[in-house]
């Protein structure tokens, strides 16, 4: 996996370090950041506006102001999406916009989609398993457990388990739908496709085989147009998300957090792992259009870690595109709030302490080689994981210490969740047994070199399941706030179920609700002592707040048993 400064998750095995996903420790990732994004190219250039679209954001009343500014400027308005209140324009100099009243930011929409040739197409992914889907009558006690449920820790940690959430038939997330906003879902997965609803899943992205200096982003398409189809997952990464969440007790493999739900992939990730404002923003409104009652989102905005609305050292185009990506995103999560969606996020995985950031060395990460060093501060914002009506979730490991990799901040972090750990040894679990598994589409997998010809693991990360001689699925250890993040959604989850009211496609609850129930239900977690809590590498980290809510694990543990039994 050579993505993610973007994905806030995943590292894989220490033997995987270096290709990884994101930010934890066990990846250092040679010429990477502490996100696993590359570093600075010295003398790289930046080009703004590669394709000349933008996203122009007007403000309340603002519209015609904006859109006569544009048409001042040289430019052309191409549409308008009046939900989140921007304009989609051709621009040749953005920058003359910045002085205007009425426009609030200027963002490149970096579109993909410019199909280069397309190759044979792969072998074809497995036939999905043909369980049926789960029953609405009450599984045996032996049917609550599945095969590689004794690898669980994370789901024992929380109590989602035979004699926990599981044993509760409305505590496993039955009617309720949960939007997996990432780089899509194996749909076909036979650990997936008993959940998965394939009707209401879209793409909103195209695979871009190269990037804007044609260094390979990407890669070759697999799908007519470059466009994959919705139960397609060409990184790993979404399915993996989405298996935590709501993998089905079906008597393969693993067990999701709620194991009833529907999984519905809206994906706005591309296959590099890079999230971009524009299908980030119709993720989030068609996630509140058709009755989306939880997302998970584990990634950040591309293509800056840190966004600052007025940072000297940037450029006038650059601050313009951040606050853009700014009051886009605080629009699209203030619109899917107010349709009954609870929005959770993985909070980052660079070890920083959000509430007093220092630097970014990670952005921007697009074109690729464009990062360089700069000075941040607390006006500098990560998104989604520090705007309102936001959920932001640390990770910890199996001993319940917080992952060294994961941010924190007393005032980013919300609660926290089992995301993985390589280095917390409790003296039962070891290497990557301290990480998180869950599934993994097979097709990735053998792209990467984790798997070989005859599908055989070449990788201790890689677990491959053949039941009763069936079809032979696969499952892989990761860690990262984007494996932390999956649990709050799972239990989120629960809560719709058991309180939720019918609504459209599923069932429906105020968010604030849900929230509430999500914090009281937690397990409190006090930081540690001494407060400054000495990581490996002389990596030091301060844990500030009080038992009830601090820096390290917010309001507490999320516990599944606890959302299972909780009266309101």
């Amino acid at each position: 996996m050579n993505v993610r400064g973007r994905l806030t998750a995943a590292v894989l095995a220490v033997a995987m370090a270096g290709t990884a996903c994101a930010a934890g420790p066990s990846d250092p990732g040679a010429g990477r950041d502490a996100h696993g994004a590359r570093t600075a190219t010295p003398g790289t250039a930046r080009p703004t506006g590669e394709s000349g679209e933008f996203l122009v954001f007007y403000t309340q009343g603002g519209r015609d102001a904006a859109a006569r500014a544009v048409a001042a400027s040289g430019g052309v308005v191409t549409g308008d999406e009046p939900r989140l209140g921007y304009l989609v324009a051709e621009l040749s100099a953005p920058e003359k916009l910045g002085t205007t009243p009425a426009i609030a930011g200027v963002t490149p929409d970096r579109r993909i989609g410019e199909a280069a040739s397309v190759p044979t197409p792969p072998p074809a992914s497995p036939p999905a398993s043909p369980t049926p889907a789960p029953s609405a009558a009450t599984p045996g006690p032996a049917a609550l457990a599945d095969p590689l449920s004794g690898r669980q820790w994370d789901m024992k940690m929380i109590g989602a388990t035979a004699t926990g959430s599981y044993a509760h038939p409305s505590a496993r997330g039955r009617r309720v739908l949960v939007g997996v906003i990432d780089t899509g879902i194996d749909g076909k997965h036979p650990d997936i496709a008993p959940n998965f609803n394939r009707e209401l899943s879209r793409n909103f992205v195209t695979d871009r085989p190269k990037d804007a200096n044609g260094k390979t982003f990407d890669g070759p398409c697999e799908a007519k147009d470059c466009k994959d189809p919705v139960d397609v997952d060409d990184d790993g990464h979404g399915t993996h998300v989405a298996s935590t969440i709501g993998s089905p007790l079906n008597g393969i493999g693993v067990a999701g957090v709620a194991p009833e739900v529907s999984l519905v992939n809206i994906r706005a990730g591309t296959d590099s792992g890079y999230f971009f404002l524009k299908p980030t923003l119709d993720a989030l409104t068609y996630a509140a259009d058709i009755g989306v009652a939880v997302v998970n989102m584990s990634f950040y905005v591309d293509p800056w870690t840190f966004n600052c609305p007025n940072n000297p050292k940037d450029t006038p185009a650059e601050r313009l595109e951040q606050r853009g990506i700014i009051e886009g995103m605080r629009r699209a999560v203030a619109y899917a709030h107010a349709h009954g969606v609870t929005l959770i996020t993985a909070i980052g995985n660079s070890g920083t302490d959000l509430g007093h950031p220092a630097k970014d060395t990670a952005s921007p990460d697009y074109p690729l080689g464009a990062e360089h060093e700069r000075k941040v501060d607390n006006t500098c914002i990560n998104v989604p994981a520090e705007l309102e009506h936001v959920i932001s979730v640390s990770a910890v490991g199996p001993t319940e210490r917080k992952a060294s990799y994961s941010d924190y901040g007393v005032e980013q972090t919300d609660i926290a969740a089992p995301g993985g750990d390589l280095f917390a040894k409790d003296g039962r679990l070891t290497g990557v047994g301290r990480e998180i598994l869950a599934a993994a589409p097979a097709r990735a997998l053998r792209q990467k070199g984790l798997v070989d010809a005859r599908g055989v693991p070449q990788d201790p990360s890689v677990v491959r399941e053949c039941p009763h001689g069936g079809t032979c699925a696969y499952y892989q250890y990761l860690e990262g706030t984007s494996m932390a993040s999956p649990h709050a959604a799972g239990v989120a989850a629960i809560i719709v179920g058991r309180f939720g009211t019918p609504g459209k496609n599923g069932l429906t609850m105020d968010p604030a609700e849900v929230e509430r129930i999500l914090y009281e239900t937690a397990v409190p977690r006090p930081c540690p002592e001494p407060r400054a809590y000495k990581y490996a590498q002389n990596d030091v980290q301060t844990c500030e707040g009080g038992r009830d809510h601090n820096g390290f694990f917010g309001h507490g543990i999320v516990s599944a048993a606890r959302a299972a039994t909780f009266t309101r």
